[in-house]
């Protein structure tokens, strides 16, 4: 036995027992040999255990799965890197050597011999859009569009295929990525002169890749009512050219006059074709998600319609993947009525959990609707746009201190994060509680002004950022901001975790890809796809980086006591890599692919 055995958890497994002790009643014959070994490294001798544990205590339970020979970074620093983990049911029994976890291996045991790849917990998604990740694999992926050409290319293929009066949708596109516009031109985006030609007889509707603005041809503007007239509405922007035409393109608010008229569309499907097309679409979700190690999902928002449905999928074993939700879009005066009926708190190897609601202060910096505290360097006309009211925010926040919820609110721009701070400190200081304790997000905080930063880590708000926005972002970031005010302003991760702020990570998926792996990488690295560092300066460390994938985010969901780490006592969320992250060169993380996938320790995944 060595020394220093990393069993020595045994006063953190006791102090889970206490507090949860309905997850350790599976595994609670397997507990006083698993204490006993942890105590050699806790300070006692062997032979002093040995004295006093009984033969029938060193019987250990065979686990159902053991890895072997890996190196397991278990994201915990009592713990530290290890070689084996014992895995009974769905929670983690054990971790140390090779030699400690011997005795778990049964006749029954599935071993996995990893062979010395990295070994790390289940990566958790801090922040993406669940069913949008699945209906994205549903319609047109225009996110390797290299001009406008190759989207007129992909929507005529559509439209041959089309019935007239059918609908095309699409979704990926992002003009600051095209190696050329067209001639036609307005606000750096084409018209939808060529899509009216291409589909004279169907609707056409093109999501940008940050879901903040979307291109509609004219057939789809008259089905929104929308026509050269139309007045802009409140937190949107109907985009024309200089003699008053609309050209197609719709920022923020301005979308919802077209999705509308497509929810009428989409009501022509009966209610079991509408159910089998959503379930279509969280099995697609999960195969992705799976595919990239991520176990765990927080999904930026959802109705209390799509909560019931993940409800029912959850209670059937339907959910693929362990989903925390934000309750979004439903009003203040609803949720005043119907939050207490959904607060749910997974227990056991639950896979949902309800506790947070999503608000959304500003838009996204691409489409000019971040709100800044200074007007855009390349359209001096606006300083970006307000989604959301502030008394509605703030109504939301009391709200939610009321019914025990979380509050998420979208913020990119300078403006946004300053003027959420704000808001969270004075609900906080009228309602006379704690807000450090409640563990409130800002989600993205992409663009924060230096006076701001510091307030984070000191109010215990969380920034729940995405590395791969920053180097995905990073090369025409400037052209908004400008040079100065991008490098005071943006992506700020070194200042935040200096300033004691945890930082959350993730993708914002299907905004950009779900890969875990890329979004590591970019964290680490600030290299972005012009192969240049974005302010290398903010970088994260290795092991910061995979902290903000894993714990932290379980933190920032209150979960960081179930999982986030590779703890024993702690649900068997389990990830294998093929090449170890934290130590590689920095050029070859991109080429690191999951080889398993454990979730409640079952392998879904394997290469």
């Amino acid at each position: 036995m060595q020394e220093q055995t990393v069993l020595c958890v045994a006063r953190m497994m006791r102090a889970k027992v206490m507090r949860f002790p309905e997850k350790f009643q599976m595994f609670s014959h397997v507990l006083p040999a698993a204490l006993m070994l942890a105590a050699v490294g806790c300070g006692q001798s062997e032979n002093s255990v040995k004295d006093t544990v009984t033969d029938t205590q060193m019987e250990l339970a065979p686990a159902s799965l053991v890895l072997t020979n890996g190196k397991i970074a278990t994201v915990d620093d009592a713990l530290g890197t290890q070689e084996s983990i014992a895995v009974t049911g769905h929670i983690i029994t054990a971790v140390g050597s090779n030699e400690d976890i011997a005795p778990y291996i049964g006749p029954e045991t599935t071993v996995l011999n990893v062979q010395g790849k990295l070994v790390i917990p289940g990566f958790i998604e801090g922040h993406g859009h669940y069913l949008s990740l699945g209906r994205a694999r549903q319609i047109l992926d225009l996110s390797t569009a290299k001009n406008w050409g190759d989207i007129e290319n992909q929507v005529a293929v559509a439209v041959d295929a089309a019935k007239p009066g059918e609908w095309i949708f699409g979704r990926g596109w992002h003009q600051d990525k095209w190696d050329r516009l067209p001639a036609n031109s307005v606000d750096g985006v084409p018209t939808n002169r060529s899509l009216n030609e291409i589909a004279p007889d169907n609707p056409v509707y093109l999501g940008h890749a940050s879901g903040h603005a979307a291109y509609a041809n004219d057939a789809s503007l008259a089905a929104g009512g929308i026509d050269d007239s139309t007045a802009d509405p409140a937190g949107g922007t109907i985009v024309r050219t200089a003699d008053g035409r609309a050209t197609g393109l719709l920022r923020e608010n301005a979308q919802d006059l077209v999705e509308e008229a497509i929810d009428k569309y989409q009501s022509r499907l009966t209610p079991e074709q509408h159910e089998q097309l959503q379930r279509e679409r969280v099995r697609l979700a999960g195969q992705e998600a799976l595919f990239f190690g991520v176990t765990s999902f927080h999904d930026a928002g959802a109705s209390f319609e799509s909560i019931d449905f993940f409800k029912k999928l959850e209670e059937e074993g339907d959910l693929p993947i362990r989903l925390y939700v934000m309750v979004r879009g439903e009003s203040n005066e609803i949720m005043a009525e119907k939050l207490p009926e959904y607060r749910m708190l997974a227990e056991g190897n639950d896979f949902l959990t309800v506790r947070s609601i999503k608000r959304q202060i500003d838009g996204a910096l691409g489409a000019h609707g971040a709100w800044l505290l200074e007007p855009y360097e390349d359209l001096p006309q606006t300083a970006g746009l307000v989604l959301e009211p502030v008394a509605e925010i703030e109504a939301t926040a009391e709200l939610a201190v009321t019914h025990g919820f979380q509050v998420n609110t979208h913020a990119i721009g300078t403006r946004a994060n300053r003027e959420t701070l704000d808001i969270y400190e004075r609900i906080w200081n009228k309602m006379e509680i704690e807000g450090s304790d409640l563990r409130w997000r800002v989600e993205h905080a992409q663009h924060i002004h230096p006076d701001d930063v510091p307030r984070f880590g000191r109010l215990g708000v969380l920034p729940m950022m995405q590395g791969i926005h920053a180097t995905s972002d990073g090369p025409w970031i400037p052209s908004r901001l400008g040079e100065e005010r991008t490098g005071i302003t943006s992506y700020p991760w070194r200042d935040l975790i200096e300033s004691g702020a945890i930082i959350g990570n993730g993708t914002d998926v299907p905004v950009e890809p779900i890969s875990a792996i890329a979004s590591y990488y970019a964290s680490v690295s600030r290299m972005t796809i012009k192969d240049e560092k974005f302010h290398p300066e903010h970088v994260m460390t290795r092991l910061e980086a995979l902290e903000s994938y894993t714990i932290n985010n379980a933190y920032a969901a209150f979960e960081d006591d179930i999982k986030g780490s590779l703890t024993p006592g702690k649900l068997a969320d389990i990830v294998v890599l093929s090449q170890d992250i934290l130590e590689i060169e920095e050029d070859q993380i991109p080429s690191t692919e999951v080889l398993y996938t454990i979730l409640g320790g079952e392998i879904k995944y394997q290469k």
